[in-house]
């Protein structure tokens, strides 16, 4: 077996979700007690939730969806990166509720928090995409679907044909069948294609080091052609020659317009513009590649400026509760991407648990955005946030 490839998470006056934004699973209740351990909060706790899939998950499965690379330096400073900054609440603005909706590359969605590509979810849960993908929709979100799903890109995006998704895109085995899942998901119905272009070659990732991590037996690759009747080289999908020549090739090839992911830099976000991308993506691939990396909490301000009005510019990366939407929304991203929480979701509770982490978070930036005086997900000033001193 080869190694695994990874990428490329009121009561009173709280505003209140839709029926819609709330599915079936989200935590409710009084908070947990000494008594009752496993009851849950009325509030989306992400380090409970990181813990119990702990609890369901192999050691190894758990540190292969956990770890980042190297000292794990990127991926730790990620959620930190985002308290740097601090909120400046605006007062008598006479706003009572917040408008969460917004349009990402002309789709419309319920909100502006997404979810991230993620490898092999079949080890998270036995439906695997197919459960993220019924989550996503359950929330109004986006779900960006990855070249390594444990089920085709067809498969994927028709469990909920109405609901917007992208196709997240590595070169697979050849050019050849990279091009053709290209254009597999321009038929299929995907509204855009996410080249990742961080990984020229894979991150040093310790944990699967140590515990010699390889793909379960038998387990499926929806979008990998076999080999030899083996499963495929991780090396398979580095991209060491790409250029941002594919960019604009790419597009041709699928019909779709393309979003850079793992930019880090306003010059790369200018290229990529220049070259055709219609949005960029802010990444540091979940801590897997190059570690010590700028966060993106602290590249998406640059990012921002370099592209200016000429393409959407989106981030992710240690986004872990509403303040931390809302701080990327001002510092100029239009919508925010989910990786391991959504892992830790679908892990824990399948669809819904996918579904109820996306609204958690949610309704904590609808409640945030009323507390600062913002109205709109679409507008929100970039004075809205200050460095922290």
């Amino acid at each position: 077996m080869a190694s695994a490839h990874g990428p490329a998470d009121t009561p009173g006056n709280r505003p209140a979700l839709t029926q819609r934004q709330r599915p079936a699973g989200h935590p409710a209740g009084p908070p947990a007690t000494p008594d009752d351990p496993d009851r849950e909060p009325p509030y989306l706790d992400l380090e409970r939730l990181e813990a119990r899939a702990r609890e369901v998950l192999p050691a190894d499965v758990f540190d292969y969806y956990a770890g980042g690379a190297e000292t794990e330096t990127t991926l730790t400073e990620a959620p930190g990166a985002w308290r740097a900054w601090r909120l400046r609440p605006r007062v008598l603005r006479g706003i009572a509720a917040a408008q969460l909706g917004t349009t990402l590359l002309g789709s419309e969605v319920a909100t502006p928090i997404g979810v991230a590509p993620w490898a092999y979810q079949g080890m998270a849960h036995p439906d695997g995409e197919r459960a993220t993908a019924a989550g996503a929709a359950a929330a109004g979100a986006l779900m960006t679907v990855s070249t390594s799903a444990n089920h085709s890109l067809e498969e994927v995006v028709g469990v909920a044909p109405g609901s917007p998704s992208w196709f997240q895109l590595y070169r697979l085995h050849s050019p050849g069948h990279t091009d053709d899942l290209a254009r597999r998901a321009g038929d299929a119905g995907y509204r855009a294609l996410v080249l990742t272009v961080d990984l020229p070659l894979l991150g040093r990732r310790r944990r699967d080091l140590v515990s010699d991590f390889a793909l379960p037996a038998g387990l499926r690759l929806g979008n990998h052609p076999p080999v030899d009747g083996a499963q495929p080289r991780l090396q398979a999908m580095e991209t060491p020659t790409w250029t941002f020549d594919e960019i604009g090739r790419f597009a041709d090839v699928s019909g779709l317009p393309v979003v850079v992911k793992g930019v880090l830099r306003g010059d790369d976000a200018a290229r990529c513009v220049e070259a055709g991308a219609s949005a960029v993506w802010v990444s540091t691939h979940g801590g897997r590649q190059a570690d010590p990396a700028v966060s993106s909490a602290y590249a998406l301000p640059e990012v921002v400026e370099a592209v200016g009005d000429e393409a959407e510019v989106y981030a992710d990366g240690g986004i872990r509760n509403g303040s931390d939407v809302l701080t990327a929304l001002a510092l100029g991203a239009r919508a925010v991407f989910l990786g391991r929480p959504t892992i830790w979701g679908l892990a824990t509770g399948g669809a819904d648990g996918v579904a109820a982490v996306i609204s958690g978070l949610t309704e904590e930036l609808a409640h945030t955005m009323v507390l600062c005086g913002l109205p709109d997900v679409a507008a929100v000033p970039r004075d809205t946030v200050v460095r922290a001193r």
